[in-house]
């Protein structure tokens, strides 16, 4: 699969192929592989947010929580946008509240995550997503979450808009832009020991290379990859998971290759085998995602893809 990926990026320029393969430094790991499905609270999108509108309706944080107790979920991924006046920090009371209903359930805060655009020629909302993620990074860390999950940019529909967003700039120059926010944050990240996440989320980051020539230009142990299984817009995207593996700090781990009905399910077999042979270590959070279902439940679509890469592990084995 790699050297198919190799093949594909033989066109590329001498430039731009030093910057997609120069050496970024793997994470190092130690012992044997070991990872375990857990959840991702964005799952509950639909439902979350009809509950922050009226609270007689939906599901809650807390509720989230108890879904994870009722299927033997370890850990979540509290996505920040559902807590209590978001963008906001949420009081201490509620962190209070939260932090102890999860312990004493047995289960690990494994992430947040934000909402920010570092693709944009505007510098003040560039500035605006580095106070936003250094103000979550700060609330991760009295969650006690080792990592806030950041987006590259833009957040719009159309894989390309970041070249509209940049204002005709290169992606060159974008991705150093986006590289001086990321390293500002990641170094406020070391400060609190929580580290910054940055997702492919089929906009201006669609490939492995692209990841990691962003990763290599932010140049900071405390900034690494969320892997997004279903957003790698590729022929081949296990290949851009296989390249990624030894930088990802976490992971979204999708019901299909590519985040829409039309694209193919996920072999779990044989991404769970990436992941194992990469050696990861750590949580691999689920997140469904309604793609246009009307008839679309998260709790059964979540334990569909638990159940699945549940076998494909224990199949490693």
């Amino acid at each position: 699969m790699i050297r198919r990926r190799f093949l594909q990026l033989a066109s590329l320029s001498p430039l731009a192929l030093r910057s997609a393969f120069a050496a970024y430094a793997p994470i190092p790991r130690a012992g044997k592989a070991r990872f375990t499905p857990t959840l991702n609270a964005y799952s509950f999108l639909e439902q979350l947010n009809a509950n922050l509108a009226d609270a007689a309706k939906g599901i809650d944080l807390f509720g989230v929580c108890d879904f994870c107790v009722k299927h033997d979920i370890e850990a979540v991924d509290l996505t920040g946008y559902f807590f209590p006046g978001y963008p906001k920090a949420p009081s201490d009371d509620y962190i209070a509240r939260i932090k102890r209903y999860t312990h004493d359930r047995g289960i690990t805060i494994s992430g947040t995550g934000v909402k920010n655009d570092f693709a944009t020629a505007d510098k003040a909302v560039r500035a605006e997503g580095v106070a936003l993620t250094k103000l979550w990074i700060e609330v991760a860390a009295r969650l006690g979450a080792p990592v806030v999950r950041v987006f590259a940019g833009p957040q719009q529909k159309n894989p390309k808009d970041w070249q509209s967003a940049a204002s005709g700039a290169s992606r060159d120059e974008v991705e150093k832009w986006m590289a001086e926010a990321l390293r500002e944050c990641a170094e406020h990240g070391e400060k609190f020991g929580v580290i910054v996440a940055v997702q492919n989320h089929g906009d201006f980051l669609s490939t492995g290379p692209e990841h990691i020539s962003l990763l290599k230009r932010v140049d900071h142990a405390w900034c690494g990859a969320l892997v997004d299984t279903g957003k790698y817009y590729t022929d081949d995207p296990y290949a851009d998971i296989t390249m990624m593996v030894p930088h990802a700090v976490n992971w979204q781990i999708k019901e299909t290759i590519g985040s829409s009905l039309k694209t193919p399910p996920t072999d779990f077999t044989k991404l769970a085998k990436i992941i194992h042979d990469g050696g990861y270590r750590g949580f691999v959070p689920i997140e469904t995602l309604a793609m246009g279902r009307k008839d679309y439940d998260p709790a059964a679509e979540v334990v569909k893809v638990l159940t699945a890469m549940r076998a494909a592990i224990a199949e490693l084995k």
